[in-house]
């Protein structure tokens, strides 16, 4: 089973086939008015609004249950919905369940059912469907269904809800993917589960996979799924969650393709940007043929200082036998445990076979804590074991704390390290708890073509190291390396392909996929050549992509917010290891506003009560973001712990979060979930970093004493946007650069709800919308078309 971490996080650029609003409009009567009839929006003076976790309602529906199941067989997938709709106020609804159509005749074979009776729908098209989202806008005064304007729209018939009773919808219907190239995309409007008075108790979701060729790469930008392979052919995603309320659609895009290698190219490039981004997917095939994967060599570097003593102990054990029951025959291994002494199972590799595993086991059994950390010792003797580049060379190097034995100074371990490093060996760090020199094992990740991970004192470090090690289990290509061809290529774009993500990239293995993100200067036609090493042999794979022109409506927006996160990531990584400049500060300070990436160094961004011309202050900006990096230079404790393990997500981020690994923590609902609250975003994870939330950061992150709290107030992702709020104005992502007195010739006011309100609206995208539809008691600055609108 796969896990997709992948921390983008909300609503994306409608796709051209059906988008269902799961969602009740409904027309709010008194008990003795009923007379039958009903309408999609009340069509007579009334105070009603849709609801919503925080605005608590008399006249308000709760979703109680939603359950998604889907068949794909490309290009068609057939989709069963069941919803548990509850009225939680004291009158009776009358309810019509109400969906938008973007395209008409995406959709085929649709049935409602009430209580398992079958109801009659209707298909109205987009210019009657505006009149009646706008009318319900109008009357009263609540944009929230503004993004659908534009679009058809399907309607029930009316069905009632008595107070305090129940009402199970279920909705079946087929429609006809997007296919891009060899890449499916599936979209299911979830985030339209939003509009309920609480959050829902339950959410399921399954989708079946099928097709004639073998599926490769499979990916939600949106969501964490669980991925089950049934084969080559066959796949099934699985998606959970409990008491949340849906942020965001969820979206599902996989690639087929035979052979032994399969690669795809998604990119969007804005009109307003001078680069475009992209997202490369490439995946080993699910079920090779009799062919041996590469002969790897492990090593397994254990601390057994006197700190590991206890459980942490026997689970170091457990994970060194892990390590060494996931290797193949053929392999070459060793294990090597260190205190203050360093003693190696062998003094040389090992080829793996029932002999040595049986002598390896007692050797594990063996490993006891006590003593100090040698470090520097340690990962000397394990460098010097590998002795030939033919095939990749793991070391996998587990410590609790700091050096205390030997050469204890950072930069020296790190540079003897890399100086015994011969034959480019990955070295993967595990931190162990919060006493571990985090700065020391990102160092020396990145100077020996590794990772970091870290695992909290309450987590099982078996359940670590067992992940890596099936990950790194079947190598099939060493050494990768991407290079873009361009059918005709300008002589004056410049770099084409730039600034790609993970760096370097090193090895591709059996039942991974590979996630790659950059920017291109070009459009048109390209072919991606992947070349690596098979043993002491060079191979190489080509592939035709792409690349989306500048402006064009490919719909995968999701791309610049990856592009974005793990952007950032590289950026404070850069600082934390190399020390600060004014370049990498300014670049830091603009992406985060650009594109809405709260991290502790930056959290000034979401604090709501911050002036309202503070975006538009480039150098207060710069100086506070300065003054905030200053917390890298806690090397340890758990302050130097939770920095390096966010800047590590942010470099490995596999979707476009407010920042990847804020959620699911702590009551939140995770990736594409919120706990019910309007500024749940990110809140629990940022809070982390900031002076007065339990003393985390020891030497303090961020100097702003009037930000603990509800943090993520001032950041709304928004479709695919960002927001920030600031006192009673909400600023777009695209209007930051404006000062409200400066600038106020600049700036056309417009009247909400006016006739020149709903005429913006009607050209507007479904992401601008979406921003209008975000609009409370609050102002709204936003840039459309070019031009900067006050909304008030």
């Amino acid at each position: 089973m796969q896990s997709n971490h992948h921390s983008l996080r909300r609503p994306f650029q409608v796709m051209p086939f059906a988008l269902l609003l799961l969602m009740i409009l409904i027309n709010v009567l008194w008990l003795e008015k009923v007379h039958g009839q009903g309408f999609i929006i009340p069509d007579r003076e009334i105070d009603f609004r849709v609801p919503r976790p925080w605005q608590p309602d008399r006249r308000a529906y709760r979703i109680r249950e939603l359950s998604i199941d889907a068949n794909i067989k490309s290009p068609i997938a057939t989709t069963t919905v069941t919803q548990v709709f509850e009225n939680t106020g004291d009158v009776q609804i009358e309810a019509t369940f109400v969906f938008p159509i973007p395209y008409d005749g995406a959709v085929d074979k649709m049935t409602f059912l009430v209580d398992g009776k079958e109801l009659e729908a209707k298909l109205l098209p987009a210019d009657k469907a505006r009149q009646i989202y706008e009318g319900y806008v109008r009357r009263n005064q609540d944009p929230a269904l503004l993004e659908w304007v534009g679009h058809g729209m399907f309607r029930s018939s009316v069905f009632p809800i008595p107070p305090g009773q129940t009402r199970t919808v279920t909705l079946r219907y087929s429609q006809l993917l997007r296919s891009d190239n060899q890449v499916v995309d599936y979209l299911f409007p979830m985030s339209t589960a939003k509009y309920t008075s609480q959050p829902l108790e339950k959410v399921s979701l399954r989708v079946s996979l099928s097709a004639d060729e073998e599926i490769k790469s499979i990916y939600s930008p949106t969501h964490n799924i669980e991925i089950s392979r049934e084969g080559s052919k066959n796949a099934v995603v699985r998606l959970t969650a409990a008491n949340v309320v849906p942020n965001a659609d969820f979206r599902l895009v996989y690639d087929t393709a035979p052979g032994k290698i399969g690669a795809s190219v998604l990119s969007y490039w804005p009109q307003d940007e001078d680069q475009g981004y992209f997202v490369m997917f490439a995946s080993p095939q699910i079920n090779p043929t009799q062919e041996q994967p590469l002969r790897k060599s492990v090593i397994f570097v254990v601390d057994q200082s006197g700190s590991m003593s206890g459980e942490k102990m026997e689970q170091a054990r457990q994970a060194a036998k892990f390590v060494l029951n996931s290797l193949r025959e053929d392999d070459l291994f060793n294990i090597i445990r260190y205190e203050s002494r360093v003693v190696a199972f062998t003094p040389e590799l090992e080829r793996f076979n029932a002999e040595t595993r049986d002598r390896a086991l007692h050797f594990i059994n063996s490993i006891n804590a006590g003593g100090g950390t040698n470090i520097d010792e340690a990962l000397r003797v394990a460098m010097g074991m590998v002795t030939t580049a033919e095939h990749p060379s793991f070391l996998l190097f587990l410590t609790d704390g700091m050096p205390t034995v030997g050469e204890v100074n950072e930069l020296k371990i790190a540079q003897n390290c890399a100086a015994a490093n011969a034959h480019r060996a990955r070295l993967i760090s595990f931190g162990v708890g919060y006493d571990v020199n985090s700065r020391l094992l990102d160092r020396l990740s990145r100077e020996n073509f590794g990772q970091s991970e870290y695992i909290r004192p309450n987590e099982d470090i078996e359940v670590s190291v067992s992940n890596l090690s099936k990950k790194i289990a079947s190598p099939i290509l060493a050494n990768v390396d991407l290079q873009f061809k361009f059918a005709q290529e300008s002589p004056t774009a410049g770099e084409v392909v730039n600034r790609v993500y993970p760096s370097p990239i090193t090895d591709l293995f059996a039942g991974v996929q590979l996630v790659v993100v950059g920017r291109y200067r070009q459009a048109g036609a390209a072919t991606v050549l992947l070349k690596g090493k098979v043993g002491d042999q060079d191979q190489g794979y080509e592939f035709p992509v792409e690349f989306a022109e500048r402006g064009s409506d490919k719909p995968y927006p999701f791309v610049r917010q990856l592009w974005a996160s793990r952007r950032i990531g590289e950026i404070l990584d850069l600082i934390d290891l190399q020390g600060k400049n004014n370049e990498l500060i300014g670049e830091l300070t603009d992406l985060s506003i650009r594109y809405g990436i709260v991290t502790p160094y930056t959290s000034y961004l979401a604090d709501e009560n911050e002036k309202v011309n503070q975006l538009a202050d480039s150098n207060r900006n710069f100086q506070t973001t300065d003054r905030n990096l200053s917390g890298l230079q806690t090397a340890g404790g758990r302050g130097g712990f939770e920095q390096r393990s966010f800047k590590g997500e942010l470099k490995a981020a596999m979707a476009a979060e407010l920042s990847p690994g804020m959620g699911g923590q702590g009551g939140m609902g995770g990736m594409g979930f919120d706990s019910g609250g309007q500024a749940a975003t990110g809140r629990k994870r940022l809070e982390q970093f900031l002076p007065g939330s339990e003393g985390i950061m020891e030497s303090g992150v961020v100097a702003s004493d009037n930000m603990s709290g509800n943090v993520s107030q001032g950041v709304r992702k928004v479709g695919n946007m960002t927001l920030y709020k600031r006192g009673k104005l909400l600023i777009a992502e695209n209007a930051t650069q404006f000062d409200l007195e400066k600038d106020a010739n600049k700036i056309k006011n417009v009247k909400r709800f006016s006739d020149e309100y709903f005429e913006l609206a009607s050209k507007n995208s479904a992401d601008e919308n979406r921003l209008i539809a975000e609009q409370g008691s609050e102002e709204l600055l936003i840039v459309l078309r070019g031009q900067a609108y006050l909304i008030q």
